[in-house]
């Protein structure tokens, strides 16, 4: 996990995700087989997303301080905008440029899933098989509980710091749950939570909450966010995908397979 957050973290300089965005509009970056891996499960993504799901949209964090808790202008989200586009990003073989100044790379959209799914590989390889791996609400199971029994997982509520909204007994694959309450804010009686549209800078806003089970964490944690940012038509996308989820909407209605 060290490794992984040295290597892609955007607040670490010397990163690979660092120098990609330091050379933006100017070279080329050369990148390892891994790295590579990971930017093409960035094109997939995107493309089954239909464009949502982006790892150049982490520039508009430059206007959104959810600290804060203001609504930038209009203007500045046109300013920033212009910087946000996968079909920017250039990749040649085993080199890779941002077409513009300014642009960036941000992997915080699947980083930390996919280091729980390499801790979780490393463990299985030394022999567990009773456990799981958890960063922050993102788990990868290696096996049931040592009595055989099933780990149950609550399922935070959106709207209750103190509640569950469901618990899942899991002992294989992963989980993963996006939502409106990890990271927002509230002016004039509406929310405005940390995952962002591309396309116009704004947050989403149908889901509170995605929870979704899938072999890997790195597949759950992207559809996960991948139905938030469809909002409406995340629920078609959800059903579409074969995962077992839980979402919540807006309306508190609850949608699950």
């Amino acid at each position: 996990m060290r490794r992984i957050e040295a290597k892609y973290s955007r607040y670490r300089a010397d990163s690979i995700v660092s120098r990609i965005n330091a050379a933006a509009g100017a070279c080329a970056v050369a990148c390892d087989e891994e790295t590579l891996a990971l930017l093409e499960y960035a094109d997939a993504v995107y493309r089954s997303s239909g464009g949502r799901f982006d790892i150049t949209s982490g520039v508009l964090r430059k206007v959104w301080d959810f600290r804060i808790g203001s609504v930038p202008s209009a203007q500045a989200l046109e300013r920033w905008l212009p910087l946000v586009g996968w079909q920017q990003v250039q990749r040649d073989g085993a080199s890779v440029m941002l077409a513009q100044a300014g642009m960036e790379l941000d992997f915080g959209g699947f980083g930390k899933e996919y280091a729980v799914d390499r801790a979780a590989e490393l463990l299985a390889l030394q022999g567990v098989r009773h456990g799981y791996v958890n960063l922050g609400g993102d788990m990868r199971f290696l096996g049931p509980r040592p009595d055989g029994e099933e780990w149950n997982i609550g399922i935070q509520h959106p709207r209750d710091t103190q509640a569950t909204l469901a618990s899942v007994p899991l002992s294989r694959g992963a989980l993963a749950t996006s939502g409106d309450y990890e990271r927002f804010f509230e002016a004039d009686g509406r929310r405005y939570c940390h995952i962002l549209d591309p396309r116009n800078g704004m947050p989403v806003s149908y889901w509170r909450s995605v929870s979704v089970v899938a072999p890997m964490a790195i597949a759950a944690g992207s559809c996960s966010t991948t139905a938030m940012l469809l909002e409406r038509d995340g629920l078609d996308f959800l059903e579409q995908s074969g995962f077992s989820f839980l979402a919540i909407d807006q309306d508190g209605r609850i949608f699950r397979r």
